[in-house]
C-alpha cells in the first residue's frame, strides 16, 4: 500500500459496494466497509443474474406511456402502483416518461454502454483467483415472443444494441424448440441477444468477492448507518448504531437509503424505491441453457445453483410498504405459462427494492459542494452489471485520478 493512498469508507455492502471497495483496495486504499446485511445479500441477491454488455435500453422508451396503461390494469403486469402512493409517485413518473424522447434515449443508452461495456470481463478479473471462477457462465438472453412479428430487429432497442457490437439473431419457433426445449410451445419467435453472460448465484457472488476484499486487506463493519455529517475542517462523521466514526471520504453506495442520508444535507434526488421480486423454484423439473426473457410480460427466467428464479415485475409502493403476496403469486402464475413442465409446487420467494432514477442511470461522482462525498447509487435494474465499471470509475475519482471520459450523465445534481 503507497503510503499517500489515504483511507476511503464505502457505505452500502452490495455488489456496487463492493466492487468499489475491490476497486479501491487495488489501488493501495484503506477501505473500510460498512453495512448492516451481509455484504452482497440484500438488493444485490435477488436479481436476475444478467450480465450483458449490451444492456444499454433505458426503461423508458418512446412510446411507453401507451403501454403504461395497461400493464397497471393487468394483475399479472409488469408494473403495479399501490393507489395511496400515486400521488407521490406522479412527479417521478412524469420525469420518467419525459426521458423516454428518442434523442434523450439515445444519449442515455451512450452513458450506459460506458458502465456495461466490460461488465464480463471485470467481473471475471475480480473473481479471478477465488476458485469460483465458475459463478460467470457465458450466455444467450433470449427475449421470447408469442406473436412472431413482434419478434423484429429493426426496432429502437436492437439498433441500440447493434450500434455497439451486439450479435443480435432472430430465430423462429423451430430453432427455439431447440435451443431452449423447456418453453412454451406458445412461444413462436426469439431474438437473440449473443455475447453475454450470467451469474449462477448473484448472491454468492458478492459473498465471493467480499471474502476476497477481507483477504486483501479490506475491514467489512455490520453497522446500521443512520446519518453522514461532514467535519469542520474535512472529513465526514458517520453516525450507526454502533457508535460515531469519522472517515476522510466517503463513498455512498446505500442504494434506496442513500437518499434518506442525503435529505438532511439539504440533497434532493428523484430516487423512488421500486420494489422487486423473484420466485425460486427449488426442484423446477426443467433447465433453460440460457436466460430467458418473457417478451410480452417483461420477466426473466434463468436457471441458477438453487433452482429455476423466475423475476421480474416493478411495484411502486413506497420503501416500507409491506410484501405484495399477489405480485408472487402472479410470478408463480406467469412461471407456469412460460413451460408448462414446469413443477411449480415448491419454492421459495424474494423481494428487494431498487434504487431507480427517471433516466436509469446511476448516481456517481462527488457530489457538487460536498468535498469528500461520492455517490455510487441509483443502478435501477442495472446494478449487477453495472457494479464493476462504477467501482473502477469511483476508485479513480477518490485517488485523484483524471477520467478520460464524460462523468456528467452520471452527476448527483443533473435533476435540479
Amino acid at each position: 500500500m503507497s503510503p499517500d493512498a489515504g483511507e476511503v469508507t464505502v457505505l452500502g455492502a452490495g455488489i456496487v459496494g463492493i466492487c468499489t471497495a475491490l476497486a479501491l483496495t487495488e489501488r493501495g486504499v484503506k477501505v473500510t466497509l460498512i453495512d448492516r446485511d451481509e455484504p452482497g445479500q440484500a438488493t444485490s441477491f435477488g436479481n436476475a443474474g444478467i450480465i450483458s454488455p449490451w444492456s444499454v435500453v433505458p426503461q423508458s422508451m418512446p412510446g411507453i406511456w401507451q403501454k403504461v396503461p395497461g400493464w397497471l390494469l393487468d394483475p399479472l403486469g409488469p408494473v403495479t402502483v399501490r393507489p395511496s402512493y400515486l400521488p407521490r409517485l406522479a412527479p417521478w413518473g412524469l420525469r420518467f416518461l419525459w426521458q423516454g424522447r428518442e434523442q434523450k434515449v439515445r444519449q442515455i443508452s451512450s452513458a450506459m454502454d460506458l458502465l456495461n461495456r466490460d461488465c464480463i470481463t471485470l467481473f471475471r478479473r475480480h473473481l479471478t483467483g477465488t476458485g469460483h471462477e465458475d459463478l460467470i457462465r457465458d450466455s444467450y438472453y433470449v427475449h421470447a415472443y408469442r406473436d412472431p412479428d413482434a419478434a423484429r430487429l429493426d426496432t429502437l432497442d436492437a439498433e441500440l444494441r447493434q450500434a455497439i457490437g451486439a450479435d443480435l439473431e432472430r430465430i423462429g419457433a423451430e430453432g427455439l424448440r431447440s435451443l431452449e426445449p423447456a418453453l412454451s410451445p406458445e412461444f413462436r419467435a426469439a431474438i437473440l441477444i449473443k455475447g453475454q453472460a450470467r451469474a449462477l448465484s448473484p448472491g454468492r457472488v458478492g459473498k465471493v468477492l467480499a471474502e476476497k476484499l477481507q483477504r486483501m486487506g479490506g475491514e467489512i463493519r455490520r453497522a446500521t448507518v443512520q446519518a453522514i455529517l461532514p467535519l469542520e475542517g474535512g472529513g465526514w462523521s458517520v453516525g450507526t448504531d454502533q457508535g460515531e466514526m469519522t472517515a476522510p471520504r466517503l463513498v455512498l453506495a446505500m442504494g434506496v437509503w442513500s437518499t434518506e442520508l442525503l435529505r438532511p444535507l439539504g440533497i434532493r434526488i428523484p430516487l423512488e424505491a421500486e420494489r422487486g421480486y423473484h420466485v425460486c423454484f427449488t426442484r423446477p423439473g426443467i433447465t433453460l441453457n440460457h436466460s430467458v426473457m418473457d417478451a410480452d410480460m417483461k420477466f426473466v427466467a434463468s436457471t441458477m445453483e438453487d433452482g429455476l428464479r423466475v423475476a421480474g415485475t416493478a411495484e411502486f409502493a413506497g420503501l416500507d410498504a409491506p410484501v405484495n403476496e399477489k405480485r408472487l403469486k402472479g410470478l408463480v402464475e406467469l412461471a407456469k405459462r412460460l413451460s408448462p413442465d414446469l413443477n411449480s409446487t415448491e419454492y421459495t420467494t424474494w423481494s428487494g427494492q431498487r434504487p431507480s432514477l427517471p433516466d436509469s442511470l446511476p448516481c456517481i461522482g462527488e457530489i457538487e459542494g460536498f468535498p469528500g462525498l461520492i455517490a455510487a447509487f441509483g443502478h435501477s435494474h442495472y446494478g449487477l452489471m453495472m457494479a464493476p465499471k462504477t467501482g473502477e470509475l469511483v476508485a479513480d475519482i477518490a485517488t485523484g485520478r483524471k477520467a478520460n471520459t464524460d462523468l456528467s450523465p452520471f452527476r448527483a445534481l443533473r435533476f435540479g
